[in-house]
């Protein structure tokens, strides 16, 4: 990523998105242990996912917990710096982590937005719910294109 602001700085970035059956809020470190949990017993379901099906993420061996924290501090720090915005995904009712929501620049254009998300397996269903929730929210957003893979 660079250092150029992904959105405009007079746009207030939404904290939350609350939809049925779940809610959206910042990663941040307070995740880790239910963040590491939720994604590493849905790896091959993960990897199986529009959008990381050719990616490396999740690593097929997990990795410890203190990798998995260094990587949530990466991303809250992208959040606060505005060069992109990672949201845990929460359950309702409850509060389990059950997924993860990525709005990231596009590598090679700054402007338009690559966003992709996973469910854990065991909540595989809201899937397609999340991905339309999440695509209607970023219309509101000052992005010139949206590049999300569809369900």
């Amino acid at each position: 990523m660079t250092d150029q602001p992904f959105v405009p700085a007079d746009f207030t970035v939404p904290r939350t998105l609350t939809a049925e059956g779940f809610r959206l809020e910042p990663l941040g470190e307070q995740h880790n242990e239910a963040d590491h949990a939720a994604w590493s017993g849905s790896i091959e379901h993960i990897r199986a996912t529009p959008g990381f099906e050719h990616g490396h993420w999740p690593p097929v061996d997990g990795m410890t917990l203190d990798r998995n924290l260094a990587d949530l501090r990466r991303h809250a720090a992208d959040f606060e710096a505005r060069r992109g915005f990672t949201y845990t995904v929460r359950e309702l009712p409850g509060d389990a982590v059950i997924g993860c929501v990525y709005v990231c620049p596009d590598r090679t254009e700054q402007a338009v937005a690559k966003v992709s998300s996973w469910v854990r397996a065991d909540r595989a269903g809201l899937d397609a719910p999340l991905h339309r929730a999440v695509s209607a929210w970023l219309a509101d957003w000052p992005l010139r294109e949206v590049r999300y893979a569809p369900r």
